[in-house]
């Protein structure tokens, strides 16, 4: 079981050397006999290519958990694959890190055109360089292209988000990949009442080294959210709180935008406004900053989360409030595992 499981979870070349390094980390001893087996197993999944994109100079190298695990190549073309390996004799693998370091006359826009025509862009490359191709000119019909075939089964729904802060000309790209990997998603059950606070400090900045407000992360949980939800109905909150068209995609962040004036923040007035208005709420879900002029009310419905994208040390959602700090889709799974264990008891 630990050798299937260690060969199925390993999907990079380099996470056999993390492996090992974390293994290591309080003293060394040696490998047992299933992590060999399923380290040696997850060695085959792997060509030239991302062996060679992967070997680097660390602590643990690739060529030390080879011998480490006794692989034994299935063929005579793997067995000289791992002996380029061990000499140090991999080919330089083409990766948009090497092309573009390259010293020779060809210009960053031909070259980041040439990755795209050949489909050697990762997922994730081509999302955080989206600002640099536009630098460059890169003609956009091609990163369009790429856009529209990218693979979205290992991309985390909010770097969609993140990328389109960055090239807002490719938002209805970037949301369309970004349903696409919400798409596989299992949905939160019931009704969701969903509250976002556009208050005038969620105009201010997550971090000193984050160009993204609160505001932007806000929105951005509340367009996964949307997404997610069986059934979800959406307000603003500022002074007063202002239902939102459900909306999908960067639709429902405009229609937030538009919904009131950031203002101040009586966030309990909302909550007390909305759980009297609407029925049949299963769970609410406020996404703020927690700062308020008012007491918030205990919910009454079961399941409620104050979930703040600021971290303050001091909040204001606790008692029956199951407070979450935090912004990402992680958030996501971490209320459904709860209600799920919730519901077992």
């Amino acid at each position: 079981l630990v050798s299937e499981t260690l060969s199925r979870v390993i999907q990079r070349p380099d996470e056999l050397s993390e492996f090992c390094a974390i293994y290591w980390k309080e003293a060394r001893q040696p490998l047992s006999a299933q992590v060999k087996k399923g380290l040696a197993a997850a060695f085959g999944k792997f060509n030239e290519y991302s062996l060679s994109k992967y070997d680097r100079d660390g602590r643990v190298k690739l060529r030390d958990v080879l011998f480490l695990c006794h692989a034994k190549p299935k063929d005579k073309e793997e067995d000289e694959l791992w002996k380029r390996l061990i000499d140090g004799k991999l080919a330089v693998p083409d990766t948009w890190e090497v092309s573009l370091s390259g010293g020779n006359d060809i210009s960053k826009k031909d070259k980041w055109e040439r990755l795209l025509k050949e489909n050697k862009l990762g997922a994730l490359a081509l999302l955080r360089n989206l600002r640099n191709m536009e630098q460059e000119n890169v003609d956009m019909s091609l990163v369009k292209t790429a856009l529209q075939e990218i693979k979205t089964e290992r991309v985390l729904p909010f770097r969609f988000i993140a990328a389109a802060q960055h090239a807002p000309q490719l938002e209805p790209e970037l949301e369309a990949g970004m349903l696409k990997c919400l798409a596989i998603h299992e949905k939160l059950p019931g009704k969701t009442v969903l509250m976002v606070d556009i208050s005038g400090s969620m105009d201010s900045q997550l971090s000193d080294r984050s160009q993204m407000r609160r505001f932007d992360a806000a929105c951005g949980l509340a367009m996964l959210l949307r997404e997610i939800c069986d059934d979800v109905e959406i307000f603003s909150f500022s002074y007063s709180e202002v239902r939102v068209p459900p909306r999908r995609g960067f639709a429902l962040r405009d229609a937030i935008v538009n919904s009131q004036e950031m203002d101040g923040t009586y966030l309990g007035r909302s909550i007390s406004s909305v759980m009297n208005s609407v029925s049949g709420i299963d769970r609410i879900i406020v996404i703020t900053d927690e700062q308020s002029h008012d007491r918030v009310p205990d919910p009454v419905c079961k399941a409620a989360y104050m979930v703040n994208v600021a971290s303050y040390k001091n909040g204001i959602g606790y008692g029956a409030w199951t407070h979450i700090d935090g912004w990402s889709e992680a958030i996501i799974a971490y209320i459904q595992n709860l209600e799920l264990s919730t519901n077992e008891q």
